[in-house]
């Protein structure tokens, strides 16, 4: 079992992650999990609504999103950007199935009616946000479609405990249904080679996080900027919990999730791992 997260940051071309995940779901049940950052933002502009990213006191980042936000969310994550992505797998004989984290109750958890942020170096309260936790996952329709022969692709948001769609984030929801499914690997694709210790130099590349190693998990923390501290924060819960494989990877790159299972890439390992083959 392989689960897949493509971010949806400016500047990927999901085609190439899309042939590789053709060619691989012949060989082993996929989960494909997506963002779409990047056209939300440009269609939100179209609308006249200037997006707001919230900075937390601990440096990460998250979208503000109010009702008018989550309108738009979802018909761009479940509509425009899930649509098209089945569609391209459709093209490649694949027979994928799109999904939000609402449908069949597959994310569930708790929306945060206020949130704590740094604006203008001051501390606020936002009200009116419906972003949310990941408390629970039943895996039961992928399960179903997995079992039949389907690729479930699937996007954010989820469900509330309250009926509500709360926007999620992408990389934890792709931790915990790898989690729940038992996956032997997840790999997250970005617009970038991995975890670099300096943004502006691909050649610093962060090749290896050791997640019980305080230290390591520290410096990659530090490395980390902006959406990347919650992507290491995840990959190394996913490790702790007992995934085999977890990898931060290139998704420019022709074959970008052959290539990090095979060793490009961003590696999270345990001490009691290195050196194991997995």
């Amino acid at each position: 079992m392989l689960i897949v997260k493509l971010g949806g940051s400016a500047g990927i071309d999901p085609a190439l992650t899309l042939d590789d995940l053709a060619a691989l779901s012949v060989e082993q049940p996929v989960v494909f999990v997506h963002g779409a950052n990047a056209v939300l933002d440009e269609w939100m502009r179209r609308f006249g609504k200037e997006p707001r990213l919230v900075h937390s006191s601990s440096g990460q980042v998250s979208r503000y999103t109010d009702a008018e936000t989550m309108d738009l969310m979802l018909a761009v994550y479940a509509g425009l950007v899930n649509k098209r992505l089945v569609e391209a797998l459709q093209a490649r004989g694949v027979n994928a199935v799109g999904l939000t984290a609402l449908d069949g109750r597959i994310a569930r958890g708790l929306r945060k009616e206020t949130i704590r942020a740094i604006e203008n170096g001051k501390p606020k309260v936002l009200r009116g946000d419906y972003a949310g936790s990941i408390n629970e996952i039943d895996p039961t329709l992928l399960r179903l479609l997995l079992e039949h022969g389907y690729l479930p692709v699937v996007t954010p948001p989820a469900l509330s405990y309250h009926g509500e769609a709360i926007n999620v984030d992408g990389d934890k929801l792709a931790l915990q249904l790898a989690l729940a499914l038992q996956a032997n690997a997840l790999v997250i694709l970005s617009n970038t080679p991995g975890l670099l210790a300096n943004l502006q130099d691909p050649s610093s590349l962060i090749r290896e996080i050791v997640v019980d190693d305080p230290e390591s998990v520290a410096r990659a923390m530090e490395a980390a900027q902006g959406r990347m501290k919650k992507k290491v924060e995840a990959g190394c819960r996913a490790v702790a919990a007992g995934i085999p494989q977890v990898v931060f990877a290139d998704a420019r790159v022709e074959h970008p999730i052959r290539r990090a299972l095979a060793g490009e890439g961003t590696r999270l390992v345990a001490r009691s791992t290195i050196g194991v083959n997995v």
